[in-house]
């Protein structure tokens, strides 16, 4: 299965941010490095986002969705694509050890679609085989130790189910587009099959 069926069942993880997941349905996950935002700017976005999702509970419909990500998703993304923090991520080595690290799990216990790493933050479209909170964890510790920074990660990570076609082909334009104000040497963009298809 790999879109979201709103029919069957969801499992859901977290208090702060549920995450939700639905077997093999594919998945566009977002985490950052601990010092990727300004700690003010994180405050301020969730006291927003706690007021509003008192006015706007889950689960929603799309257009509710579509008006939370413009409202508190984008702005994020802004946020992380200006570059703040120590940008460890734009050094080669540790790129190279966070795509061993993901890829390692290719085609055993998640199939990834596309992905990138910016120099303060990553994007994945993937299917995941597992829990994807054993993946993240999973990646996000073995990536760590390898790269030998003590704990770079923030915490958390931000998951959306893909819904349809449409959808699957958006986060892979985002994916491709994400970078484009960056010069070569400074990201890793990685696409298989199925994301190579899209035009």
């Amino acid at each position: 299965m790999d879109f979201f069926d709103p029919e069957k069942e969801v499992h859901k993880h977290g208090s702060k941010l549920p995450h939700w997941q639905q077997d093999e349905v594919m998945q566009f996950v977002t985490f950052r490095l601990k010092d990727a935002m300004p700690q003010e700017k994180i405050q301020l976005w969730k006291a927003q986002r706690v007021v509003w999702m008192t006015h706007h509970p889950l689960p929603w419909s799309a257009e509710t969705e579509a008006e939370y990500h413009r409202e508190f998703t984008h702005k994020l993304e802004r946020w992380l694509d200006e570059g703040a923090g120590s940008c460890l991520l734009r050094a080669q080595e540790a790129r190279n050890v966070l795509e061993k690290t993901m890829m390692t799990d290719h085609g055993s216990r998640a199939q990834h679609h596309a992905w990138v790493i910016m120099p303060n933050h990553v994007h994945l479209l993937f299917s995941p085989m597992i829990a994807i909170e054993e993946l993240m964890r999973t990646w996000k510790g073995i990536s760590a130790r390898r790269i030998g920074r003590g704990s770079i990660w923030q915490k958390n990570y931000r998951d959306t189910m893909i819904r349809d076609r449409e959808h699957f082909a958006n986060a892979v334009r985002y994916i491709r587009k994400n970078p484009a104000r960056l010069p070569e040497g400074t990201y890793a963009l990685w696409q298989g099959p199925r994301a190579l298809a899209v035009p």
